[in-house]
């Protein structure tokens, strides 16, 4: 039994070094991906709030005159009637 504990010590000892290394590239993969996480949580909030200002806002309405419009309609029909 001690025998496969110094065995199991020193097959630890041996890859320390790359499990370290492993184990450092996965905490910072981590960080990076609760990072991006946050940030996108961040941006949707700002985003969301944005429209609900931006909805509550009173919209600008276009009046379309067509006055013009009408006054050359009925010039044409005047001289349509007339031409007849």
């Amino acid at each position: 039994m001690s025998q496969e504990k110094v065995d199991k010590y020193k097959k630890e000892k041996a890859n320390r070094k790359e499990h370290m290394r492993r184990e450092k590239i996965k905490h910072m993969m981590r960080r990076c991906v609760v990072g991006v996480l946050g940030l996108a949580l961040v941006g949707w909030i700002g985003y969301s709030a944005y429209n609900v200002y931006d909805a509550n806002k009173p919209k600008q309405e276009a009046q379309v005159d067509y006055s013009a419009i009408t006054d050359y309609q009925q010039q044409l029909n005047t001289l349509g009637e007339a031409a007849e």
